[in-house]
């Protein structure tokens, strides 16, 4: 996952439906993916354990602009919909600047 300082973050909070998750994550994986194809430089799926739920969708994007193609896309638009029933709305993205961080590799050196 490569993110620098200074991009924009988007997360977004899905919370799911009951006896739903599995479906959801099968449902939702490939369009979280896709954020990659709009200009996106990481993205992340995470399932909460606390919260069996919740997930929550991350993407570092250069901008705002490049989410929304995302967002708006026909691809994602077409995925938010067939999942519909999944999941709960409003979905409401919130931004971030990323100020700080580093990953571990497997060979156990930091990426920031």
């Amino acid at each position: 996952m490569s993110v620098g300082a200074g991009s924009a973050v988007v997360e977004i909070i899905w919370n799911v439906n009951p006896f739903r998750a599995e479906k959801f994550e099968a449902a939702w994986r490939e369009p979280a993916e896709a954020a990659l194809d709009y200009g996106a430089t990481a993205w992340a799926l995470l399932h909460c354990k606390d919260d069996p739920l919740q997930f929550i969708q991350l993407a570092a994007f250069p901008d705002k602009v490049a989410f929304e193609r995302y967002w708006q896309s026909e691809e994602i638009a077409t995925a938010r919909a067939e999942a519909s029933g999944l999941y709960q709305v409003p979905i409401l993205p919130v931004w971030h600047e990323l100020v700080g961080g580093a990953l571990l590799s497997a060979a156990g050196s930091t990426t920031s």
